[in-house]
């Protein structure tokens, strides 16, 4: 009987271990977070990566360093997070650009965007802004079109993300016009460009093009997406201006490196979706106009697959060749 009790104790003590989640992962975090940005120190997608950073360290205790790793269209971010340990520690706050438009964009990458990363979930979706400089001779979508197709590859277009130079890359494609693209390592670095008058005009996110909207540093003529940004209702659609069917919009997620074990990625999925629902994050959504979107770790593969093939169509339309 002793012995029926001993092995029945066993059995039970087996199933516990079995249903409980590893103890790395229990115990994690248990040290600082980094999370690495492809962006530098003010763009769009750093401000995200901050607000989400300061919610963990709020709710956990936990420190968490954002380290801008900018430049080569988020190659040297990605190549960073995808070569670092699978625990959870290291995390890429990104875009569409590293994780569906590189890909079609480059001869080759230094990272693999599906295999080399587990996803963990997106953090937002947004519209961008069509800006112009100042004493750009132009005040609608219409008016740009009309100028640009008397003029072919006499106006300049930055973009310092594939998100905005494919944003612009689908205007000039629906529009039947031809601008000279310029790269920048950066948004905000390509707005003050703009701004300087080096360039005519780009299509950028909304929390770099506002504050310089309302400063009178550019001039706005349309929003990117199906419907107009809350901060800016008097800015109407570039379809509704005038290029019927148009619609480009950027989003925001999170990757660890391939390989983390899923009680972890399942953690930290956890941690950041919790964390967008804080009051800093909620500040940042409500001050840019964007939208907070959040989803499990299997939602964000499937979004991302499809965004991957959506931006391929854009690049083959564009007939853009690869670097």
């Amino acid at each position: 009987m002793i012995r029926i009790t001993k092995i029945i104790n066993c059995l039970i003590l087996a199933n516990a271990v079995l249903l409980s989640p590893p103890l790395s992962a229990q115990a994690y975090p248990s040290k600082q977070l980094t999370f690495i940005v492809p962006f530098i120190a003010g763009s769009a997608t750093d401000q995200q990566a901050r607000v989400i950073a300061q919610g963990i360290t709020e709710s956990t205790g936990i420190p968490v360093v954002i380290d801008n790793k900018v430049g080569a269209s988020g190659f040297i971010a990605a190549q960073a997070v995808a070569s670092s340990a699978p625990d959870g520690y290291v995390v890429l706050v990104s875009t569409n650009t590293t994780h569906a438009a590189n890909e079609h964009l480059f001869k080759k990458l230094p990272y693999d965007p599906v295999k080399d990363f587990e996803p963990v979930t997106a953090l937002n979706k947004g519209s961008q802004i069509l800006i112009v400089n100042k004493n750009f001779p132009a005040n609608s979508v219409k008016e740009l079109i009309a100028l640009a197709k008397k003029n072919p590859g006499k106006y300049t277009f930055g973009s310092g993300s594939s998100s905005s130079r494919l944003a612009v890359e689908l205007f000039q494609q629906m529009a039947g016009i031809q601008l000279l693209h310029v790269p920048y390592k950066s948004s905000p670095l390509a707005i003050n460009d703009l701004i300087a008058g080096n360039i005519d005009l780009m299509i950028v996110d909304a929390p770099n093009s506002l504050a310089q909207i309302k400063a009178n540093n550019v001039r706005g003529l349309a929003v990117s997406g199906s419907s107009r940004n809350p901060l800016a209702p008097e800015l109407p659609t570039i379809a509704e201006a005038g290029l019927q069917g148009y619609d480009m919009s950027y989003w925001t997620a999170a990757w660890v490196p391939a390989k983390t074990p899923k009680a972890i990625v399942d953690k930290i999925n956890q941690l950041m979706v919790a964390a967008s629902k804080l009051d800093p994050a909620q500040k940042f959504y409500t001050s840019t106009g964007s939208e907070r979107y959040t989803t499990t770790p299997d939602g964000l593969a499937k979004f991302q697959a499809s965004e991957t093939n959506k931006w391929g169509l854009i690049v083959k339309e564009a007939k853009i060749d690869k670097e």
